[in-house]
């Protein structure tokens, strides 16, 4: 597998993976401006992805709701989400298990309980569906 470097503006990241000679298309998207518009070109058919993510949270989770506010003084001085990046993305490459399959909790849990990957009681229980629902108007 290969990936090309990540391309996009602010908010906006594509890249092209190669999976056994298939180009992946994927694209990530922070904020809900920018999601806005990656899904009306979806909708228009004006783009191609094979992969979306959509992040509600402008600069994803790292600057998420449930983050610890600073104070403007130190938002002035200080880039809190630069900082935080760069500690989570320390904290991954260090990290013994890095991909959930391998994590030998996660295993245990299949074995014991879900039985394998893609099972019924695994699909039942860690499987989400989405519905159309009316626009409520406020």
């Amino acid at each position: 597998m290969t990936l090309n470097k990540y391309a996009g503006g602010e908010g906006i990241k594509k890249a092209t993976v190669n999976i056994d000679g298939n180009d992946i298309k994927v694209i990530a998207a922070s904020g809900l401006k920018n999601a806005q518009e990656i899904l009306e070109q979806i909708k228009n058919k004006t783009a191609d992805y094979q992969f979306v993510e959509i992040m509600a949270c402008p600069g994803g989770c790292v600057m998420g709701g449930g983050q610890p506010i600073k104070s403007s003084k130190i938002q002035s001085t200080v880039d809190v989400r630069k900082k935080r990046a760069d500690a989570l993305y320390s904290i991954d490459e260090k990290a013994i298990i890095r991909k959930s399959h391998q994590n030998p909790v996660v295993q245990k849990v299949y074995e014991e309980f879900l039985e394998k990957p893609g099972s019924h009681i695994a699909h039942e229980l860690l499987h989400t569906e989405y519905k159309k629902r009316e626009k409520y108007h406020i």
